[in-house]
This record gives structure tokens, C-alpha cells and sequence, in this order.
């Protein structure tokens, strides 16, 4: 209508995130954000115990603090903002978590831990916390989905950039903010916005900060907002607001991601990784994996292998500079890499934690048959959806053996079932909580909603670990 000025994003964002119910939620929704949680917890557990990312918890805890919230596997309660800083630096430690693909952001590993610190820090519910989460999901998605794409040809990494306003969205339901407090909560939020993919030119393991300074930011950005700090509503819009400013692209396409919030749900198309490394890799290791259920390969028969991915991000993230890639320098560089992840999954039959491990990384085998895998840019008529890709190898007897993969395994259409997302958090909560303490927190989060005190239902979390030497 003539002379009526449309809501902004961060209002809209906030009058979603704190008028948001759980009643109001479909089941599916909150089975799918459960199951999210969870694996999130499960990779920062993994990290933690294999002394990945673990700099992050070092760091919080010489500072210590206010005893708020609970890290990872440690009996010692720390600041909220430290705790979402740490456990979500945790989290994204392994590149083992979640991946919404039409955003290209990782979600979970920043929400989460920031929803958990601010629910703790605040004796919120589980029913509250759980509400906060989703409502944090649906605002990360829907913002990376307005520019899908246009972060990473910039160099900016929107887990971080887009995660931010989802962990402040989020932080300030559970602080109990109103709606204009809350929405400069996310108008600050903007100014905390970082996260640049420099990390790829020397496979520094840098990544895993992005997640940690999105989180905790979050939670900061409604502690200032609560305190009377302003930020501009118009933080999406504005003539520098994020779009401009970190896509180059036109903001207009957010008011039309906002204007389903609470209709359409994308928490359930969030997509678990069945590998830990860049989900790009993904479509095309599982097809190579398709392949060797159908027979194993002796590696000495392979005498080329070409893969294929979607034009976009893929090339310059997984398969260039090539040199790089066929003998990662680091485990970040091997789980950046398409050719030495195919060549480990010829090899072995599989990828794994151990296969970025420092030994994994020289083995002569594995890096021979890398050195034969080369690329094609395919269409492929998922990838705006989905982490799409193809495999095809040549063998010494002249057979060729080819599979591709609209959707990854793990995609919403290529799912793994609740059963199995159970098994992959039990595996990777294993070494850090022991079989008993990983039952334990499985069942907490899965029946999260039924805990009045979120602190008492987050307890398996702070199982010490003997061997854990804490870096102070």
C-alpha cells in the first residue's frame, strides 16, 4: 500500500523469534531440531576428546568468570558468551556438523551452543530453549538463503556472517527481551558479523573460530542490547547493512525469505554430514562409496579418476589449488580436498575421523591414487538444493565404473534416519563420555522439553576427561 513502510528484517526476525511458541511448531520440526542438537553435541564431544579446536576452551577457562553455563566436558561453569564462544568453536572442530545446502551455512554449531549458554544463564526450560533454537535455525536459513552463495565469492564465510543474527535471534528470546530491544540486539549483531575463508590459502584450521566468535557475539549483542546499546534496525537493508556490504547483492530478497517465518519450516532441511569434511566433497565420496558396495578396488587397478561437482564454490573450496589438495599440508587442507578424500575412500572402503589424522595424511598408497583424481564442472540440476557429484574411474582392464548423486547422503532427500544420526552421536560422544554418559545425554536431548532446569538436563556434558591436560 502507497506510503506504508515495510517492517525490517531484524523486526521481523525479532517478532518471530520471541512470539514464537513450541505448541505452534509441527513435530517433525522439533524431532528434526532434537536429532541437530544432538549431532552438534556429539562433533563437539568428538573434538574435545581428539584435542581438535580445544583452544577456544583453554582460553575461557584461564579467564573464567561467572559460573553461567556449562563446556564441554569440563565440571568448571564459565560466562555464557565464553561457553557459546567454546563449544561452538567444539562443534564446527571437526567439520563433522550440519549443513543447510540452499544457505550454505552451517546452523547448528553456532545456534545450539549460543541457545544453551543464553537458556542456562537465564534457568531457562527446555521447552524455552528449544523454541529459541528453532526460532535461531529458521532466521540463520533464511538470511544465507536471500544471497545464497554470494558470501563465499566474496570470501566471507556465512556460517559466521549469517549465524550471528540466529545466536542473537535466539539470545534474546531467552533474555527475555522485548521486541525493539531485541531488534537492535540484531542491528548490533551486524557489527559482530566476520569470518573470511583466508584460512584456505595455507590450511590453517582457523574455521572453527568462525562458528565460536558467531555464537558468541549472540549472546553478547543481547547482553548490550538488554544494557541500552542500539543498533540499526535497518542492519539488512541499509545502504552498508549486510547484503551491500559483505554480498554486493540487492537485500530485497529477505523480506520474501521472512515472509513465510512460521509456515514454511527449513529446521528439517538441514542436512547431517555422513562425512567429516566440507560437504561439497560430499555428493561426489558418496557416489564413490556407491561404488565400492558393489566390490572393492585394488588400488593398483585404478588408472584415472575423474570427479565431478556443481560450478559455484565447490572448485575453489575443494579442488584448486590442485597442488594443494593432492597432498594436504594439514587435516583442515585433507578435509578441504576432494582428491585426497576420494583417494582415502578408494583405499580403505571409507572416510572417517582417522582419516585427517597426521598419519592418514602421509600415507604413500593414498597419495598416489590423489595424484590420478582430476575434475569436471557438471550441471547438476540439485545444487541449489543439495551437495551434489559424480565419480568415475577407469580401471586397468578397461572398465569404467561411474555413479553420480543428486543429493548427498545425509540430505533431506537422501536422509539418514533417526536411528542412525543416534549411532553417529554415540560413536562420536563415546571417548569423551563413556557409553553410559552418552545414553545419558542422548535421552536428555531427546526428551529436552520435559526439563524444567536446563543446567540439571546438560550434566552428562560436563564429564571430566582424565586425560584431558587443560591448556592453561
Amino acid at each position: 500500500m502507497d506510503g506504508v513502510t515495510e517492517p525490517s528484517g531484524a523486526l521481523r526476525s525479532a517478532d518471530f523469534a520471541l512470539g514464537l511458541r513450541l505448541d505452534d511448531i509441527p513435530a517433525d520440526v522439533i524431532e528434526a531440531a532434537k536429532l541437530h542438537l544432538l549431532d552438534a553435541l556429539g562433533c563437539g564431544l568428538a573434538a574435545v576428546a581428539l584435542r581438535t579446536a580445544d583452544e577456544g576452551r583453554a582460553l575461557v577457562l584461564a579467564d573464567s568468570g561467572t559460573a553461567e553455563a556449562s563446556l564441554l566436558c569440563s565440571a568448571t561453569r564459565v560466562p555464557a558468551a565464553s561457553a557459546a564462544f567454546a563449544n561452538a568453536m567444539a562443534c564446527h572442530g571437526l567439520d563433522f556438523d550440519d549443513t543447510h545446502a540452499d544457505s550454505v551455512c552451517h546452523v547448528s554449531t553456532v545456534v545450539a551452543p549460543a541457545a544453551l549458554a543464553a537458556g542456562e544463564a537465564s534457568a531457562a526450560g527446555g521447552a524455552e530453549v528449544l523454541a529459541a533454537l528453532i526460532a535461531g535455525n529458521e532466521i540463520v536459513i533464511r538470511i544465507g538463503m536471500a544471497a545464497s552463495g554470494a558470501f563465499h565469492a566474496r570470501g566471507f564465510h556465512p556460517t559466521s556472517v549469517c549465524g550471528v543474527f540466529g545466536a542473537t535471534a535466539a539470545a534474546a528470546r531467552l533474555r527475555g527481551l522485548d521486541t525493539a530491544t531485541a531488534t537492535s540486539a540484531l542491528g548490533l549483531a551486524g557489527s559482530m558479523a566476520s569470518g573470511l575463508f583466508a584460512y584456505l590459502e595455507d590450511g590453517t584450521a582457523t574455521k572453527p573460530v568462525h562458528a565460536g566468535v558467531a555464537a558468541q557475539a549472540g549472546v553478547r549483542a543481547a547482553a548490550l542490547a538488554a544494557l541500552g546499546a542500539a543498533g540499526p534496525p535497518s542492519v539488512f537493508e541499509a545502504r552498508f547493512g549486510l547484503y551491500r556490504t559483505f554480498a554486493d547483492v540487492d537485500p530485497a530478497g529477505l523480506a520474501e525469505q521472512l515472509a513465510d517465518l512460521g509456515e514454511r519450516w527449513e529446521t528439517p532441511r538441514i542436512a547431517f554430514k555422513a562425512y567429516p569434511a566440507c560437504h561439497y566433497i560430499h555428493g561426489s565420496l558418496g557416489s564413490s562409496a556407491a561404488l565400492l558396495d558393489e566390490g572393492s578396488l585394488d588400488p593398483d587397478d585404478i588408472v584415472d579418476v575423474e570427479v565431478s561437482v556443481p560450478p559455484g564454490p565447490a572448485v575453489s573450496l575443494v579442488l584448486e589449488p590442485a597442488a594443494n589438495k593432492i597432498t594436504p599440508r594439514s587435516n583442515y587442507e585433507g578435509k578441504f580436498s576432494l582428491q585426497y578424500s576420494t583417494a582415502a575412500m578408494l583405499v580403505h572402503g571409507h572416510v572417517g575421523l582417522e582419516t585427517y589424522s597426521e598419519a592418514a595424511l602421509s600415507d604413500p598408497i593414498v597419495l598416489d591414487v590423489a595424484r590420478r583424481v582430476r575434475y569436471r564442472v557438471d550441471e547438476f540440476a540439485t545444487a541449489a538444493q543439495a551437495f551434489p557429484g559424480g565419480v568415475r574411474i577407469e580401471l586397468r582392464d578397461g572398465r569404467i565404473l561411474s555413479r553420480q548423486l543428486e543429493y548427498q547422503p545425509g540430505a533431506p532427500e537422501n536422509p539418514l534416519s533417526p536411528a542412525e544420526v543416534e549411532a553417529k552421536f554415540r560413536a562420536n560422544a563415546r571417548p569423551a563420555l563413556g557409553d553410559d554418559g552418552a545414553d545419558e545425554l542422548l535421552a536428555a536431548v531427546r526428551s529436552l522439553e520435559t526439563y524444567d532446569d536446563l543446567t540439571a538436563a546438560l550434566k552428562p556434558l560436563r564429564a571430566t576427561l582424565p586425560s584431558l591436560d587443560d591448556r592453561r
